[in-house]
Parts: structure tokens; sequence; C-alpha cells
């Protein structure tokens, strides 16, 4: 049965729901649609899962881009419905008739709907008895064709045992018995038996398969070649040696270790040296000189179908000067494709980027295309638009505020740093602490990475060059006690941020990942910070998918704690290829709080969206 069906604008107007069927659904189920599928540009799906405590939906959806309208149908799961797609479309379509942008009301809309939601049922129940009616006539048939195939098989042995069969029954016979069943059985295949003879003659005459001869030519051959390799061995040039390249002996003016071990006495030394590094570059906004040309759009490339390339650019210069009245799906292909193809070698994961073409095209068909304008340059502008929405924090995560409102608290603001092995975690962890040094926030680190050989004394060192205390209790420690007793150590000295470090890991470490979660769950952190790398493509997918997912299935906790931002390394190393930041983003939903871009502490900034977007559609 189905349980509700909304129509409503782009806008989130609420134009009409059907009040016979009247069900109060659990849950939010057209929010949580509107906000993790329509904004988050996932609505190239045909249709989402909601599930609340008591109850699971099904959601499926259409749109009527001209008008700027949203046609929703939910329903239970358990039930399978299959006329909700055809009644979606019907909906659609009349309703458009009816719509007036200055209507608010559409009372007049329920007997309209009535009538189609029964000849919905009706096509689906005459579908069925169709198919029900279909089955025997096609087993009486199959039947049929068995009984027919048997007796000509039948008749064949029948025919053979008799004795009454000339050489071409037997010719046949052999082919049939060799599986030869191109084999032609006229005349003209049977050759004469004198022309037989003749050939056993000719053969035995010019002995074309004396053995004698085969072996003289191949000892004459292979003569031959060895008399060639022996004078073009004679004729070889001699090689170029290469010179020994000879370097310079005098010692290098500048020392380049800088891993010396820092005693006590030079502590003061190196926190000026820390002091005296600069700003950090997240309190630098980034300008982007949008006077630069930007490259005209290009006609998508097709290698294996140039005239299909052809019709496709004379059609859509045709389109661009008369205009048409609505788009259709072949009518995008070709500049999706192009902008797929595009994104993907920009390090955007395969799968998100065909997703997001498929929520473009699901954004585009049926508008109306206005003249003078390229399908290439709509499709793209769409794609711009969706790419801003998608790198566009959906809610404000402001450190420097909640740390804030945490000490009017009387308690910690405690930040938890994860991710997999080797990407950055403990230097980028500096840098955070470093930025809220300088606006004067008191910070302590706490070594939670108990696992890895070194990893207290690299943050030892890093607290000893910005002085600031750290909290450690040795290697092979529950790190969630550690993470623990640190904050409660951080309440007592007064410390306003706790910045913990943990062990990297990679998402398929079933005990490390319980010991993460573990850590979470007792410390309940003001935020979860998931340490990545810029350099990965479709990597990033893979880990932050199952980090989410087993933090989530690790946790004994019915609400489990979940990622909340992303911290983004080596970003400088990556030239063009940004694409590991939007797919890291669309996977989670988290957004992108800090860029590590650089070796120093203040090498760290925020993420510029338009830049961004900018360098994935360039």
């Amino acid at each position: 049965m189905l349980e509700q069906l909304f129509i409503f604008t782009r806008g989130g107007l609420i134009l009409w729901t059907c009040k016979e069927l009247g069900n109060a659904l659990k849950g939010s189920p057209i929010d949580i649609l509107i906000r993790y599928c329509l904004l988050e540009e996932r609505s190239g799906s045909t249709s989402y899962n909601y599930d609340v405590p008591g109850a699971a939906y099904t959601l499926k959806w259409t749109f009527h881009n001209e008008l700027g309208l949203v046609f929703v149908a939910v329903y239970q799961r358990i039930l399978h419905l299959l006329y909700v797609d055809d009644l979606l479309m019907m909906v659609k379509k009349e309703f458009s008739k009816i719509y007036d942008p200055k209507r608010t009301l559409y009372n007049d809309f329920d007997d309209i709907f009535q009538q189609l939601k029964k000849e919905a049922e009706a096509r689906v129940e005459e579908m069925k008895k169709s198919k029900q009616a279909g089955k025997p006539m096609k087993n009486t048939l199959a039947k049929k064709q068995g009984q027919v195939q048997r007796g000509m098989f039948d008749g064949g042995n029948k025919k053979s045992e008799s004795g009454d069969d000339g050489g071409e029954d037997k010719v046949k016979n052999r082919s049939l018995e060799n599986g030869d069943s191109n084999c032609r059985f006229g005349n003209e295949s049977l050759p004469a038996e004198g022309a037989d003879k003749g050939k056993e003659n000719v053969n035995s005459k010019t002995g074309a398969f004396d053995v004698n001869k085969l072996q003289k030519l191949r000892s004459k051959a292979g003569k031959k070649t060895d008399t060639v390799v022996k004078k073009g061995s004679k004729a070889e040039p001699k090689k170029i040696m290469k010179k020994n390249r000879v370097w310079d002996d005098s010692p290098a003016k500048a020392k380049l270790d800088f891993t010396d071990h820092v005693t006590e006495d030079e502590v003061q030394n190196v926190a000026a040296v820390a002091v005296d590094q600069g700003e950090s570059m997240m309190d630098k906004e980034e300008i982007i000189n949008d006077s630069e040309s930007e490259e005209d759009d290009e006609e998508p490339e097709n290698d294996n179908k140039v005239d299909t390339k052809k019709k496709w650019w004379f059609s859509s210069m045709f389109q661009s000067i008369a205009g048409k009245a609505n788009l259709e799906k072949a009518d995008l292909e070709l500049p999706l494709k192009s902008l797929k193809d595009m994104l993907m070698t920009k390090n955007v994961a395969e799968e998100i980027a065909e997703k997001l073409c498929e929520s473009v095209a699901a954004s585009l068909e049926g508008k109306k295309q206005a003249s003078f304008t390229r399908i290439s340059s709509i499709v793209k502008a769409a794609m711009e638009e969706a790419l801003v929405r998608i790198l566009t924090p959906k809610r404000s995560i402001d450190i420097l505020r909640d740390v804030h409102a945490a000490k009017e608290q009387g308690k910690p603001y405690v930040v938890v740093f994860v991710g997999v092995n080797g990407v950055g975690k403990s230097t980028n962890l500096a840098k955070v602490a470093y930025w809220l040094q300088q606006h004067k926030i008191n910070v302590m680190m706490a070594a939670c990475d108990t696992f890895r050989s070194g990893a207290v004394e690299q943050l030892r060192t890093h607290a000893r060059r910005l002085q600031i205390p750290i909290f450690e209790k040795g290697y092979e420690k529950d790190p969630a006690i550690v993470a623990k007793e640190a904050i409660q150590e951080a309440s007592r000295n007064g410390s306003d941020v706790v910045l913990v470090d943990t062990a990297g890991r990679m998402q398929d470490n079933e005990p490390l990942m319980r010991a993460l979660s573990k850590l979470i769950y007792v410390n309940s952190p003001d935020l979860v910070l998931f340490v990545g790398e810029a350099l990965v493509g479709n990597d990033a997918v893979d880990q932050l998918s199952k980090f989410n997912q087993k933090l989530g299935d690790l946790s004994p906790s019915p609400n489990p704690r979940l990622i909340d931002g992303i911290l983004l390394t080596k970003f400088d190393t990556i030239d063009d290829k940004v694409g590991a930041a939007l797919s890291m983003v669309y996977i989670s939903g988290a957004p992108v709080m800090f860029v590590g871009c650089g070796q120093s502490y203040t090498d760290l900034k925020k993420l510029n969206v338009k830049s961004i977007v900018k360098t994935l559609l360039k």
C-alpha cells in the first residue's frame, strides 16, 4: 500500500499531498531525502531506503525540471509496489497541466490522483495475468519442439539401421560424428575417384614430403644465418662509453641535517624559532584571479565515432542558435561523458564521477534550452553548481567559537585525529596546535599512539618546539584510558584544547579499528578529524566509507559517532589533481576543514571551494 505522495517545489514549498492516504510517516523521510540525496547530488539514483525504529520506507522520485517540481512517493519497503514508477510519471504529466506558479493549493487534484492510482494498479494486474497465462503456452511449445527434435533424431537412426544408404549418407554420418556441421554434401564437395588418384600420383612424383630435401634446406638456412651474424659482428661500431661525472670535492656550506637531539638548555631557542615562523595560512584569505581568460568549452571527444562527434557538433551549434523546447537524455550524453573523463583525470573516483553525471542529467532532462546557448555550456554550468553545493559545508564548524563555548562550560575541547598509516597525522596535529596557539588558546597534546615505535618521541619533539605540554604513558597501553586521563589532566591544569594523536591503521584492521571505536565511545570527543592524503584517488572512497562503517558497527552505542571533518595532507604535491577532496566529501558528507600544504607549522590553510571547482572543470 502506498503510504504517501508529495508534490513540492525545489524551494521546499509543499503544493499537494494525498489526504485520503493520510498515513502518518515515522521519522522525517522527506527531510532526509532532500538533505542526503537532492542536496548531495545523488538524485540520479532510482530510490532511497529510509530506516527508523519500527518502520522501513522506500522513497522514489521524479523531477519536472522545466517547472521546478519534485514528485516523491513513499511506501513500505516490504511491499515492493510495481506501479509506483508508472504512477509517478502519470501524476507528473497530469499535475503539470494544472500547475500555476501563483497557486499554493490544489485540492481539485485529489480525484485525479485516485483515478490515476486505479489505472496504474489495473495495469499491473493485467501484466501479472498475462505473464501467468503465458507460462503454460511456453511449456507446451517447448515440449512440442522437443518432440520434433527427438523425432528427427530417431528418424535418422532408423534410416542408418536399415542399411539402405548410399555414399552420401556415409559421408553425412562421418561428418556428424566428427562434429563438422558446415560441410556440404553436394557433388561439388565430394572429389571424384580419378582426381584423388591423380593427386596421389603427382605427390609421389614430385616428392612434396621428401625428408632428405627438407633437412638439406634447413642446413643451408642455418649456414646463411651464421655467416650473416659473423659478418654483422665485425661491422658493429664500438660502444660509446659514458664518461664518469666528476663531483665537486668541496664540503657543503650549509648543514642539511636538522634531526639532532634538542637538549633541555636549547628549549627556549627552539621555542623562539617556532614563534618567529610567522602567521599561519589558516588566517589568510586566498585570492582567486577571476579576470583570467578561461578556456572555451571543448566539444566532447569520441575517438571511436568521429562521425557521431561531427553530427553532434553541428546539431549542438544549430540548437544553440534556434534553441530547443526540452533537453532530452540523448542530448546530454556526450557533454556529460566529456565532463566525466575530465573529472577522472583530476583524480575523482570513477564511481563518484558517474553518479555526479547521472545527477546532473536528472536535473537537466526536460529543461528548456534558451537561444544562443550551447548544451555543453549548460551542462558545465550545472556541474559547477553541483560541485559547489557538494564542497560547501552543510553545517558550520567553527573550532575557535566552539573552544570558547567549551571553556565557558569549564571543560576542554577534545579533537581526535584518525587515519591510515603514514598520512601525516602527528605533523598536521602540530600545525593545528600552532594555529590555536596564535589565537591565545592553551593546547595540550595527548600521545595515544601506543602502537607505533617512535610515535611518542615524535610528538614529544613537536611539543618541545612549540612549548606545549604533552601527556604520555609510553607504549603498549590502552589508548582509550590514556586519552581519558589526558582529558582529566587538561581539566586540572586549565588547558583549553586537547589534541589526541592516535595510531595509523588500515580500514580493514579490525582489532585497531575496535580500539579506535572504544576510544571515541569512552571519551566522546567534540571533533573527530579524518586525516587523509590528497594523493589518493579511488582509495579515498574505500578508506572513508569503511572507516565510518567500522566506527558504526564496532561501537556499543546505538547512535555511534562518525567522522566530523577531514584534514587533507600533502596538498602541495598534487598540482591540479584535486579530485580526492571531492571524493572524500561526497562519500562521507563531512567537510574539509584543514588543508596541509608544506612542512612548516604555518603550512595549514582552509579549502577554497571556488578554487577547487575551477581546477576540476579547467
